[in-house]
């Protein structure tokens, strides 16, 4: 049987609490990048976050063209802690297991297709320019 721990995390205070919350996040970046799909959307990212300073012409674009980017990250995140939740429960199939897991396929959809609307009407609005 294993055993419990207590959960110091909550015992600590200020800059401490931060300091390891932030070791936590960024173990959690680490894990993320183990899944095929948060690390095809990361190297996508990687290039999008850069183009949004291009693409956009003033802080109120930018700042959507980059956040329909983080948000699709954000949203696979959560989808990956979702679906290890679930798996921890165990390999047998149930209905419910299978919901949770069909919602949060459906949510990351449902980011990918606003990052996709924000950037092909940012396009749509800045490219004629270039092409009249």
């Amino acid at each position: 049987m294993t055993e419990i721990h207590e959960n110091l995390q909550k015992q600590r205070r200020g800059l401490n609490r931060v300091f390891h919350a932030l070791g936590y996040s960024l173990q959690g970046l680490k894990a993320g990048m183990l899944e095929p799909a948060f690390r095809q959307e990361a190297f996508l990212a990687v290039f999008l976050l850069p183009l949004s300073f291009v693409v956009g012409s003033n802080w109120v674009e930018i700042s959507l063209l980059s956040g329909s980017v983080i948000f699709v990250l954000i949203v696979e995140l959560l989808n990956t802690g979702l679906e290890s939740a679930i798996d921890r429960v165990g390999p047998q199939w149930h209905d419910l297991s299978k919901r949770c897991k069909d919602l949060g396929s459906a949510a990351v959809l449902l980011s990918i297709l606003l990052c996709m609307g924000i950037w092909l009407a940012a396009l749509f609005v800045r490219l004629p320019p270039y092409f009249g």
